[in-house]
């Protein structure tokens, strides 16, 4: 099995097909979960919105699916609460109507009182036998601006129900690729690794670090690329038109009143246009958006200040109590959803369901081509599993582990209470003989691989970083060496977030080469490379500045 593409769906087929015992190799031309599965709203959600288009199927599985990851991914995953402010009882029935029956309904309506009750009804009735978490609940207009005082006075109610947050999507996707390779000896994943195209019954890929070419020879090929599958096909001498994508932009911002506002909750709000934005707290800052704009080519997305001003301007009109401006922006990111191929549908209207296509064997490429078409956070499991159990049939083959309720990396086995965390902070700071403050922290990091990362930071001499004191030389060097980062920006922005919290500087930066210099041997004229390449790539594609 070869697996082209290491997002989500990519990684999540890979722990699939590798508990199953399959040969199986998993590529991605850049890192592990550096497309669109690193550019989420961090919402782990049921898509209460997708009630408004009939998407019934979707829900419940997502639901379900949400509910899962806040059990078998509790260090990552948790409980969201919801608050939707409401500014009228009638408004956006008729538009619901006929975006329910598929009629269109595009023209901006603003979702009354009356339709956002009928919707959080169905929500909960769709969580009733999985229920995890409180049903919904109505907030007077006194009440809810004696809370936030910053709402937007016209405000005559809100709404509040529950979903999740996922606090490191990327450090969650490479659990899933460390999973699969524990867990059988035939499974192999490589970074930085590209299809170049199908040659003699194979497929021709390409080292991008060396520029060496291997030649492979499939049983079975799975397009897991994204808002990439129909380029990647066409490279395997099909031509499809399976995607069409929407880029979504986002801003993390440091404003302590906008953080007070949100008081530990997401704000779920329309924008004057009609769409759905978001904000929420995430890792002590507030993460915004999003847009939802066609684009041609993915590798063109980025957060441009047009979207900037988009996303300001709409926080502002939901909360003008506070200020907010471009000086509190300290990173931006933008992704590309890979939606399946709508037409002329608007994009507001586009499907966020799943499937998977299949290009049976041809006479030019002898092996059958999934392409897992669409799909989001929440479901890749389920999508994975829907893959894994369809290709497993064509193999002939029986499945001989489930994963509904299957831990995930950090998951296993990690203290859910009080009291239990107690007790397992404890018998760990006995091994390691690391204070209890220092375990917690890395327990929120890794979850329960914090064991690893503690008895690696105490196998040696350790000190915090000169110029981020919450990490250590150790640590760091702990996830160089087990977590398959080969260039800086894979640690910056996959296996920390230290870049998209605004947390670097030039000399954080230059300490980082140094210990990444030192557990990969490089020469001087690396460090340098690294260096410019890193400061490119920030200032490219999140708009930080270190020079």
């Amino acid at each position: 099995m070869l697996i082209v593409g290491a997002g989500v769906n990519g990684a999540g087929l890979f722990r699939e097909l590798a508990l199953q015992g399959v040969d199986v190799v998993l590529i991605d031309r850049w890192d592990f979960c550096s497309g669109a599965s690193a550019a989420p709203s961090r919402m782990i959600h049921g898509g209460l919105r997708y009630l408004e288009f009939g998407e019934f199927r979707l829900v419940r599985e997502s639901v379900v699916e949400r509910n899962r990851l806040l059990v078998n991914a509790p260090h990552y995953v948790s409980p969201l609460p919801t608050t939707i402010p409401l500014f009228c009882r009638l408004s956006g029935a008729l538009t619901a109507i006929r975006r329910f029956l598929h009629l269109g309904g595009n023209r901006p309506a603003h979702r009354g009182s009356i339709m956002v009750k009928i919707g959080l009804k169905l929500y909960d009735m769709y969580t009733g036998k999985h229920r995890v978490m409180p049903t919904h609940r109505f907030t007077s207009r006194a009440e809810a601006l004696d809370r936030r005082p910053a709402l937007h006075p016209d405000t005559i109610c809100t709404a509040t129900y529950y979903d999740a947050k996922i606090s490191y999507p990327e450090r969650l996707c490479v659990e899933l690729v460390l999973d699969a390779e524990a867990a059988c000896s035939e499974a192999g994943a490589a970074n930085y690794v590209s299809l170049q195209g199908a040659s003699g019954g194979g497929v021709v890929l390409r080292d991008e670090l060396t520029a060496r070419d291997l030649h492979v020879r499939p049983r079975v090929l799975v397009n897991a690329t994204g808002a990439w599958i129909d380029l990647v096909n066409s490279r395997l001498d099909h031509e499809t038109i399976l995607i069409d994508g929407t880029k979504g932009g986002h801003l993390v911002l440091d404003n302590a009143d906008l953080l007070a506002a949100l008081d530990g909750e997401m704000i779920y709000y329309e924008t004057p246009d009609g769409r759905v934005s978001v904000a929420l707290p995430w890792l002590g800052k507030a993460l915004i958006g999003s847009t939802d704009i066609r684009i041609e080519n993915p590798d063109d997305a980025r957060c441009d200040d047009e979207e900037v001003d988009y996303i300001l301007a709409a926080i502002s009109e939901v909360l003008p109590g506070v200020k907010v401006g471009r000086e509190d922006i300290v990173s931006r990111f933008s992704g590309v959803r890979p939606l399946r191929y709508s037409g002329k549908v608007a994009a507001v209207q586009a499907s966020r369901d799943h499937y998977c296509d299949l290009i049976e064997p041809t006479d030019g490429v002898n092996f059958p081509i999934y392409s897992m078409v669409g799909g989001k956070w929440t479901t890749f499991r389920s999508f994975s599993e829907q893959v894994t159990d369809s290709i497993l049939d064509r193999l002939g083959r029986e499945r001989r582990v489930e994963t509904p309720d299957l831990p995930i990396g950090g998951g296993k086995g990690f203290p859910v209470d009080d009291e239990a965390r107690a007790r397992w902070l404890a018998d760990l700071s006995e091994q390691t003989h690391l204070d209890d403050d220092r375990l917690e922290t890395l327990l929120w990091r890794y979850g329960t691989r914090a064991a690893d990362v503690a008895a690696f930071c105490a196998a040696g001499q350790d000190a915090p970083l000169q110029h981020h004191a919450t990490y250590t030389a150790r640590e760091i060097e702990f996830i160089i060496r087990s977590e398959q980062v080969v260039h800086l920006d894979d640690l910056l922005l996959r296996r920390t977030a230290i870049a998209l919290l605004g947390e670097m500087t030039g000399d954080l930066l230059d300490d980082l080469l140094a210990i990444a210099a030192r557990a990969g041997n490089w020469t001087a004229e690396q460090v340098d490379r690294e260096r410019t390449r890193t400061v490119e790539i920030l200032l490219d594609r999140h708009a930080i500045d270190l020079s």
